[in-house]
């Protein structure tokens, strides 16, 4: 039972109180070694020494307790050899409050250089005991190789000291060694007498100080050669085509980072046929190489490097100088066979013991005392750091001649000497010296000339007129954060490494230094390394550039399509169908259709209409016409798609319908050969397999649509072509078969005879909806849950759903895992709560929102969770961020069940709809799941009351089961959300006439639904609105009369557009009453008409006026007769631009446009749909301005109840209302919209008294002879 448990949950120590043994590497490695094996920092006696330190025994004084218990103690054992180490065991001090809590443990083969051990690549820390005598046992995630381990305690009993015994688990390590000395090289030729095998497998572990050498170098038979080498740092794979020297080398791939560190890597190239498997630790790239190296044969092999032609087209151009192990080609030991040719090269491995140091915290400092009193002086040492910025070192002058600091600032060395706040020197050196390699650093002084100089060639100097010398103390990576310290870091302290110090040429003795022997310190990492690479392997997804510093690294993620902190979740949708729910209209969008998958994005055009299509175009959707060519039997076409195969497959799985136009045009040209020959053409679809089906057909019908529907021209085929006519014919139609599509290829036959013709056309890919996007269920039960399997996401989760509700709060989903879990939770009707917990305890992201959110309205959530934040986003608040631990846990590990919607506790459920659940960009079919679980609904109805808002100009909402659309029908505006207007551009002779019914009293012949449509006669309102753009004046744009010889017209002045915007009595409303002018003048005195008046780029202005002061009436007894003014006007006729003209709720222009077959109007002249209306800034009349009547133009305040102009008739309408847009002779002004308005919801603006200096006495020229051009810029106005 309990190896069970721990094999399963390696993380999680175990609690034993007898050592414990695993199933094969397991003997215990500390229990038998002599006391002399053990040595620590300090003993608090002799009771208490470090040989006590073994599992389960109470010898001495029951194991090892140093003299102070404090950071800088730790405990050392030596193996007896080289050992596998896979688990480690520690226990407090026998019978006392003494134990340790949290350790680092450190590997060495050497006892210098120690590595410390890596939970997760970022995890250091081990966490201990909690008492005297339980065994707290980690096994090793992956198995160590050493023969020194070392014990750092963190943290022990606050109540108590440090205290330990341990035992470690493990097993002899069998190792075959061989050295380089940056000279030497071995060579291994294969037996030419074993058959190549179709496997090549290379592995081997090295070691070396030196960043850049070439490891192997592998040359096959016809010259090519494969070439493994380590450059700054880095492995690098590498083919070269061909001999001589011409032949350069390409690089392959290039894996591994910092690899110069002194420990054991492993490396191994497998190769099958072409494909190869590179690995560098635990790190693995696969890659393809070219067609020649797929079946080539291994000549030999060369290790630690090449000869000196070999070298100079290297990236290191020199030999490997350090130490290879178990080399194994194809399972022979490499190392084996040249023991016993005793080649020249040496089978130890001889290592230099150099001892870094590291700074890794801001308070990490090295003091060193100053001895020399020589007139020069010299400093060196070799640094390695990620950091742009950092204090190196610094020193005060002797005699007080002020300050040195050397430092690095933007990647590069500078130096300066202050004396009284003045720099006395300044001079820098180097570049980009925050690449993570081992740099040299110099600092001289001789004979007043003071000389800086970086990785032995990069020279800086400078002249002094004092000496330049330490005072007493050389202070290196930052000062101490002390009072009495004279030391001052006006800098950003050194992060990084430090090895080979050396004062005065005398190497500075570290391990004295961590003894407390010599110099003084704080918080350094003695006698190691500890610089870590972020970037390798990079965490940044999709392409993000990674880049770090000491202590974090950080994505760029520009021009990748992604966002987040790794550049893993996507700025794009999913689908055309979610643009056109964000508002958007047709045009070219980026389509992410995985979203944080693996599949980029593609630009895809989208026809949003009704439906949201996808269109993808291919390289000849063109009409493509074929003649007869001698010896040309077939003519094969391919298709090459904008969008790549897996983002296709992608779209066409995801999508609710797809299509794709297949035509076939035929002059004695046969197509599919039916009914009973072999067909002469063919289409290839995604799989690759032929089709004989044409569009309009059904798979494995070999028909074209013509024979299914049963209307061939000639029955007894199945296609119009077939019958081999001498004329032309098609067939025509649309593959619908998903599974087939897109046409990747068409074969054409039958086109060799003479006379024989033919053209083809393959439309583009057409997709339309978004099976994920709608897919939806309802929660009508607290208890009711779905529940899906273990979602992974260790490293990036990112989480996406759409919910509504009424209830104040609930679980959207949440799975377990032993110790970790992550959740999603409605927990108050104003906050969305992300919670998680990856082993370093239980986060929580909340999101608070200004209203609440369980108002049945569809609300959309975005979660993620990465190595470096969390982040929660709600709509379009602000989203909150919670950022990870410095050198946390990083994975995420769950292994329950997924639930959404509730939990496996059955509480806290969630009551209303959730949709569109996506994790890692895949989504979970919720529909499939509700059918068979009961207390969940397939869908969830009710979408206008959250997307009913983009229907604009008062189109309205319709619900649709999956999504909604809107209704234009009373708007003079169409398009997809009626955002798109309607003009027309009118010339002379050209006009438009819209007629309604008959009032009641005028027609009593009509049916009694028309009898109460026109039963109300007393509405006093009319809601007129226009736009229009010209460059004429003065013009009547709008003339509308009744049965009741009452009219309404809107005319413009002789000043044209001058003073329109300003001066509102450039226009005038003129209505005609034909019955008692006194009871006409009560009624006008009460009536006010309110004017919206502006330029469409700018902020409309509202002018209110009473009718009987500011308005022009025109008063015309006799009926049929036209005002005088107006005809003098009407004379002039209109030539410009009109668009979204209504009248009530008649659009009239709209209907003459895009519905004159169903609609009463009678167009006189030239029309068609034009985008002169348009407020684009390309149109195609710019010398004209535009004006317009806005939407709430002419409301009525009259206080009676507003009635559909469809439903009834007022006196103003009458019967027939001819409504004339005058352009040349007799254009008829177009209806604009006038939208009728309750007494009680709309507040008329005060009249204004006066009349202003703009109000000519005359507004209109009595002259109709006289035109007066704009010369202002082009414009659009609404009234």
């Amino acid at each position: 039972y309990l190896s069970i448990y721990l094999s399963i949950y390696l993380s999680i120590p175990t609690y034993l109180p007898i050592p414990f043994y695993f199933s094969s590497c397991d003997s215990p490695l500390v229990s038998a070694l002599p006391q002399s094996a053990f040595t620590s920092s300090s003993e608090l006696s002799n009771s208490h020494g470090p040989g006590f330190a073994k599992l389960n025994r109470r010898d001495g004084a029951g194991g090892w307790s140093p003299l102070d218990s404090n950071k800088y103690q730790w405990l050392e054992i030596k193996l007896e050899q080289r050992t596998e180490i896979t688990a480690i065991a520690t226990q407090g001090r026998y019978g006392s409050s003494d134990w340790v809590t949290r350790y680092f443990l450190m590997f060495s083969d050497t006892g210098h250089n120690w590595r410390p051990y890596r939970q997760e690549d970022s995890i250091g820390a081990f966490s201990g005991n909690s008492n005297a005598d339980s065994v707290v046992m980690y096994k090793l995630q992956q198995p160590v190789i050493a023969q020194y381990v070392r014990i750092l305690p963190l943290d022990w009993n606050p109540n108590g000291r440090i205290g330990l015994r341990l035992e470690a688990y493990g097993c002899q390590y069998k190792s075959d060694v061989v050295g380089f000395d940056g000279s030497a090289h071995l060579l291994f030729r294969p037996d030419p007498s074993v058959t190549p095998a179709n496997r090549d497998v290379l592995s081997m572990n090295f070691k070396t100080l030196l960043n850049s050498g070439t490891l192997v170098h592998m040359e096959e038979r016809s010259g090519h050669t494969l070439t493994l080498e380590l450059f700054r740092g880095k492995l690098l794979l590498q083919l070269r085509k061909g001999r001589g020297s011409s032949a350069d080398f390409h690089p392959l791939v290039s894996l591994g980072s910092l690899l110069d560190d002194q420990h054991w890597h492993h490396v191994s190239v497998e190769r099958v046929r072409g494909l190869v498997n590179f690995t560098v630790d635990k790190n693995t790239q696969q890659f393809q190489l070219p067609e020649s190296w797929s079946h080539s044969e291994i000549n030999e092999i060369s290790f630690g490097g090449t000869s000196a032609a070999g070298l100079q087209k290297s990236q290191s151009r020199r030999n490997f100088h350090g130490c290879l192990e178990n080399v194994l080609y194809n399972d022979i030991s490499v190392i084996e066979r040249a023991e016993e040719k005793q080649g020249n090269v040496s089978f130890t491995c001889t290592e230099s013991i150099d001892v870094p140091v590291t700074f890794a915290s801001p308070g990490s400092f090295l003091a060193l005392p100053w001895v020399s009193g020589g007139e020069s002086v010299s400093v060196t040492l070799q640094f390695r750091t990620w950091n742009k910025a950092g204090l190196l070192m610094t020193f005060d002058l002797q005699h007080n001649a002020g300050t040195l600091w050397l430092y690095l600032s933007e990647a590069r060395v500078r130096l300066q000497i202050h004396k009284t706040g003045r720099i006395m020197t300044d001079i820098t050196a180097g570049a980009s010296l925050n690449d993570g390699q081992w740099h040299s650093l110099e600092l001289a002084v001789r004979r007043g000339r003071l000389a800086v100089t970086l990785d032995r060639t990069d020279s800086s100097t400078a002249s002094t007129s004092f000496p330049v010398a330490p005072d007493s103390q050389l202070f290196l990576g930052g000062c101490p954060d002390t009072e009495h310290s004279s030391c001052r870091n006006p800098f950003s302290v050194f992060q990084g490494c430090m090895r080979l110090i050396r004062t005065d040429a005398a190497l500075v003795d570290l391990i004295r230094v961590q003894q407390m022997l010599f110099g003084n310190f704080s918080d350094l990492q003695m006698d190691m390394c500890g610089i870590v690479d972020r970037c390798s392997p990079s965490r940044c997804e999709h392409g993000g550039r990674c880049s770090q510093s000491w202590s974090t690294f950080h994505c760029n993620c520009s021009a990748t399509g992604y966002g987040g902190a790794t550049c893993h979740s996507s700025i794009y949708e999913a689908s055309c169908e979610a643009y056109k729910h964000k508002g958007n209209t047709s045009g070219f969008y980026y389509i992410d259709v995985d979203g944080s998958g693996p599949i980029k994005p593609q630009l895809i055009y989208c026809n949003i209409s009704d439906k949201a299509w996808m269109v993808i175009q291919h390289n000849n959707t063109e009409l493509t016409k074929l003649k007869v060519s001698s010896g040309i039997n077939q003519h094969l076409a391919h298709f090459n798609y904008s969008a790549d195969v897996e983002q296709i497959q992608a779209i066409i799985t995801q999508a609710e319908y797809c299509e794709q136009e297949l035509s076939y045009h035929c002059k004695k040209s046969r197509l599919l050969n039916t009914p009973d020959g072999a067909p002469f053409s063919w289409w290839v679809g995604q799989s690759g397999e032929a089709h004989m089906y044409w569009g309009g057909a059904v798979p494995g019908s070999q028909q074209c649509a013509c024979g299914l529907q049963e209307n061939c021209v000639h029955p007894e085929h199945f296609c119009n072509c077939d019958a081999d006519s001498k004329e032309w014919s098609n067939d025509s139609g649309l593959l619908s078969h998903k599974e087939h599509l897109p046409v990747r290829a068409l074969t054409v036959g039958d086109i060799n005879r003479s006379g024989s013709e033919a053209a083809y056309r393959v439309g583009p890919l057409q997709c339309y909806g978004d099976n994920s996007f709608w897919n939806a269920a309802y929660f009508n039960k607290e208890t009711s849950y779905l529940h899906f399997p273990t979602f992974h996401g260790e490293l990036s989760a990112d989480i996406s759903f759409l919910f509504k509700t009424s209830s104040s709060s609930g679980v959207f989903l949440e799975n377990l895992g032993i110790k970790d879990f992550i959740r999603i939770e409605l927990s108050s009707p104003t906050q969305v709560l992300f919670s998680f917990d990856v082993g370093n305890g239980p986060l929580e992201v909340k999101v608070e929102t200004p209203s609440a959110l369980n108002d049945e309205r569809w609300h959309h959530v975005r979660a993620e969770r990465n190595v470096k934040e969390a982040s929660l986003y709600v709509d379009h608040h602000p989203g909150a961020v919670q950022k990870a631990p410095a050198d946390g846990h990083i994975h995420l590990q769950l292994n329950s069940q997924l639930f959404v919607g509730g939990t496996a506790s059955r509480q806290k459920g969630f009551l209303g709809c959730i949709r569109s659940l996506k994790l890692n960009g895949k989504t979970l079919d919720l529909e499939e799941r509700a059918e068979i679980t009961p207390g969940v609904t397939p869908g969830c109805p009710g979408h206008c009351s959250s997307y009913g808002d983009l229907c604009q100009n008062h189109g309205s909402c319709v619900e649709d089961h999956s999504g909604f659309t809107c209704d234009c029908s009373l708007s003079p505006f169409t398009g997809t959300f009626c955002h798109k207007d309607v003009s027309a551009f009118f010339k002379p002779g050209t006009s438009v006439t819209y007629t309604f019914k008959e009032p009641y009293e005028l027609n009593r012949n009509v049916s009694a639904q028309s009898s109460s449509i026109y039963s109300d006669l007393t509405l006093k309102g009319e809601n007129v609105s226009l736009s229009f753009r010209t460059s004429q004046a003065p013009a009547l744009l709008l003339y509308v009369s009744s049965y009741y010889r009452e009219f309404l017209a809107v005319l413009l002045n002789r000043n044209g557009l001058k003073h329109v915007r300003l001066n509102i009595v450039d226009f005038a409303i003129l209505v005609n009453s034909a019955g008692d002018t006194e009871i006409s003048s009560k009624t006008l005195e009460e009536t006010t008409f309110v004017f919206f008046l502006g330029e469409t780029s700018e902020k409309q202005e509202t002018k209110t006026f009473p009718l009987n002061t500011q308005m022009h009436l025109f008063l015309s007894a006799e009926s049929g007769e036209v005002d005088p003014e107006i005809a003098r006007l009407n004379a002039l006729g209109f030539t410009g631009c009109l668009s979204v003209v209504q009248f009530n709720s008649i659009s009239p222009l709209k209907a003459a446009l895009l519905y004159p077959d169903t609609s009463p109007v009678i167009v006189t002249g030239p029309l068609s749909e034009s985008s002169c209306g348009s407020s684009l800034h390309t149109n195609p009349y710019a010398a004209e301005t535009t004006h317009s009547l806005t939407d709430h133009v002419g409301s009525v305040n009259t206080g009676e109840p507003i009635v559909n102009a469809i439903n009834s008739d007022s006196a103003l309408i009458g019967g027939v209302i001819a409504v004339v847009i005058f352009v040349s002779l007799a254009a008829l002004a177009v209806m604009a919209r006038f939208l009728y308005r309750r007494k009680e919801t709309f507040q008329p603006q005060e009249p204004k008294a006066g009349k202003t200096d703009d109000s000519p006495e005359t507004p209109f020229n009595t002259d109709p002879n006289s035109q007066s051009i704009i010369s202002d810029n082009q414009k659009e106005y609404f009234i």
